[in-house]
């Protein structure tokens, strides 16, 4: 480990990963400011907006380096199986992993809560309802005001880290650099929260260790528990369209909405038409750019380096794993900040990439194929293949989210996978024949040739 000269250091944004960034930092002797714009979320009552996040390796080995794991553990529930809910079939199971293996249903307010109270406990300054409103990247300076217009108030800092999400204000002033990289994708599915409310003895209505899903094609329904005993969930709906949130303006129209498409939760959802028409629609966006660092002055961090529909239930995850691996390259790299930004940024990038594209495929994969019988049974010999050889085949879901190897790699040995199953579900009489050996040695033959082994 390299020494480090103690460095004064703002941080834009006080979410999850601007909150655990300044625990990092701030344990390695720095000086730590995170500036918000919003005011401090431990005082306002949730907006409706949150979907549950779904904390995996990625993110329990990052809270994991600080010594925060068990801790946040205490307000998660982990889901070890998918609850599948289509109509006129009684729900159906889908383990996720191996034995014991389970994705962590956490509230995103509450944890985002739990983060700043430990950055704090740490000793890390927050100055919220403070807005940023310009960057000065070569001198790492910020200004900050109450209108865009008035009179705004310098601070110079050593370094800037942009945790300020998709729509971050210090990359968009980074986007104004010659060369500068940027895209922005919209899907034209929006989301609305939702509740169900726990029993009157303060129970889970729905299996507490289950992540619930209502597949419905073109749309779908998702239910995370809470530890009080209701389920977040989550309603995917096009925005526009036959079935979407343009058709839905009444509440009689909502109620026969969710008595035709999820008759049984329709009585159990509390308030529905309340909680439907109180609640915002929200958008989602796939948000790629590059570069994410400004000579040793700034870097962007989480979303506002690659934000993802969250459909892998991976965008706090990802963050959380750019936060473990600039800490892995200060430690390597001491006070030469200029060659950490560059290898963080050459190393995140490709996986960033990655991971978005597997999030939008896996919604492709939940809101439709999870309900089609041949893509079922192709999960089914996936799961049976590899139950019996583990050295030869570990599913790209798993690879994701109960490994720590690079996205990159998940998404590349996903495709030939993928390649060797379509092959493989042309076989003649695959239906009958999915659990004979030929099914098995068609498949060690095709990973032989592929080289996956």
């Amino acid at each position: 480990m390299k020494q480090q000269a103690a460095k004064n250091i703002a941080i834009i944004g006080s979410g999850l990963v601007g909150s655990l960034l300044a625990i990092y930092l701030k344990r390695k002797g720095h000086q730590i400011t995170v500036f918000d714009r919003r005011p401090d979320i431990r005082t306002v009552e949730f907006s409706g907006r949150s979907i549950n996040l779904a904390m995996s390796n990625r993110g329990w080995q990052a809270l994991r380096e600080v010594g925060l794991e068990d801790e946040i553990k205490k307000i998660a529930i982990p889901l070890y199986q998918r609850a599948m809910h289509v109509n006129d079939t009684p729900v159906y199971y889908q383990k996720y992993g191996k034995e014991g293996e389970a994705i962590w249903s956490i509230s995103r307010g509450i944890l985002n809560r739990k983060m700043i109270d430990l950055a704090e406990e740490n000793g890390v300054e927050f100055r919220f309802n403070e807005k940023v409103w310009d960057v000065n990247l070569p001198e790492a300076k910020i200004y900050t005001g109450e209108t865009e217009k008035g009179e705004w108030k310098e601070y110079a800092y050593d370094h800037i880290f942009g945790c300020d999400g998709a729509f971050s204000r210090v990359r968009h002033k980074m986007q104004r650099r010659s060369r500068f990289d940027y895209s922005q994708d919209f899907i034209d599915v929006g989301y609305k929260e939702l509740t169900i409310a726990p029993n009157e003895d303060g129970s889970h209505k729905l299996d507490k260790n289950s992540f619930h899903i209502w597949p419905r094609g073109k749309f779908m329904l998702i239910a995370m528990p809470n530890l009080d005993g209701s389920f977040t969930c989550t309603l995917f709906l096009p925005f526009e369209g036959d079935v979407s949130f343009e058709t839905l303006t009444t509440e009689q129209e909502a109620k026969d909405f969710f008595k035709e498409y999820f008759p049984n939760v329709r009585k159990e959802i509390e308030d529905l038409t309340k909680d439907f028409f109180k609640n915002p629609t929200s958008a989602m966006v796939t948000m790629k750019c590059f570069p994410w660092t400004y000579w040793d002055k700034v870097a962007l961090v989480g979303d506002s380096a690659h934000a993802i529909v969250p459909f892998y239930g991976q965008g706090m995850n990802a963050g959380f794993e750019d936060i473990y691996e600039l800490h892995q390259l200060i430690e390597a790299n001491g006070d030469d900040w200029e060659q950490i930004f560059k290898q963080y940024e050459k190393k995140r990038k490709p996986n960033a990439d990655a991971i978005a594209e597997l999030s939008y495929r896996n919604f492709i994969e939940m809101s439709s194929k999870t309900a089609n019988p041949m893509f079922l049974l192709q999960k089914k010999i996936e799961k049976k293949f590899a139950a019996e050889h583990p050295d030869k085949w570990t599913p790209v879901y798993s690879r994701v989210t109960f490994s720590n190897r690079p996205y990159a790699e998940a998404l590349e040995l996903g495709d030939a996978q993928e390649r060797i199953m379509q092959h493989v579900m042309q076989l003649p009489n695959i239906e009958e024949e999915w659990e004979s050996e030929k099914v098995t040695d068609t498949i060690l033959r095709l990973i032989a040739a592929a080289d996956l082994a």
